[in-house]
């Protein structure tokens, strides 16, 4: 580039400051002082797919009816613990949430990754600030999907949802670390009492990979947690020193 088109250049830029820019959920010019953080999202699209001012409780991920800013444990949690430390969830399996993770799963929208990248990452950065004690992940994984549906649906949307926390913290994804064995029924097709013999048996964990990690489990949807559960007990079997689990939505 010779020197008058770089004197060019840095005049016009000057003269027309780039200052706005577009939302990458709906498209509307936003101010770059509201995209925070490097977010593509824009201050209405964000509170749409993460409600901050509401802590799920932090065994089952369910949203209590008055919302609340302090996460506390349900009566259900308190009597029947779930494997987990925490669960960190980013909102209810409804409206533009809801939409987005359909669209993204089921009919290939791999564009709206970004967004449920940066949901994901908003939730965490919210649970690091409530939970005091909580320290961040050695190992991201990702639920595995059976040879044949990764095969079928090109990739693992638990996976990708985890890209944009690896490269925020530091800590890499490591889909060796949790296997699935045996190929089950999909979860949604059964009744809630079915779910946890489906998926028992399902999960090996390598050792050598997650023993003494800080583990957090990535997932899309999350309806009983059976899924949830059973991977985090192979996990904590094989040496994991404690398990986060991060989830889109629960249904």
């Amino acid at each position: 580039m010779n020197s008058s088109v770089k004197r060019f250049l840095t005049i016009l830029n000057r003269a027309l400051p780039l200052t706005e820019c577009r939302c990458g959920a709906c498209g509307r010019i936003a101010p770059h002082s509201d995209l925070k953080g490097g977010s593509s999202l824009c201050q209405d699209c964000r509170n749409a797919l993460f409600d901050a001012a509401s802590a799920p409780c932090p065994g089952c991920g369910q949203f209590p009816t008055a919302p609340q800013t302090v996460p506390t444990l349900c009566g259900e949690c308190r009597r029947k613990p779930r494997p987990w430390r925490r669960v960190i969830v980013c909102g209810p399996y409804s409206g533009r949430l809801k939409d987005l993770v359909l669209q993204y799963k089921f009919n290939q929208r791999l564009d709206l990754g970004r967004q449920l990248q940066e949901c994901a990452l908003a939730a965490y950065t919210t649970a690091m600030q409530r939970f005091q004690d909580m320290q961040g992940p050695e190992l991201i994984i990702p639920v595995p999907l059976h040879g044949r549906r990764l095969l079928g649906r090109g990739f693992n949307q638990a996976k990708e949802i985890g890209r944009l926390l690896s490269s925020r913290m530091g800590a890499a994804i490591e889909q060796r670390a949790l296997e699935r064995v045996r190929r089950t029924v999909p979860q949604m097709r059964l009744a809630r009492a079915e779910r946890a013999t489906n998926i028992a048996g399902a999960f090996a964990a390598k050792q050598e990979l997650v023993c003494g990690k800080r583990i957090l489990l990535i997932d899309d949807i999350m309806t009983t947690g059976s899924t949830l559960e059973e991977c985090t007990r192979v996990l904590l079997a094989a040496g994991a020193s404690e398990v986060d689990v991060l989830v889109l939505a629960r249904a």
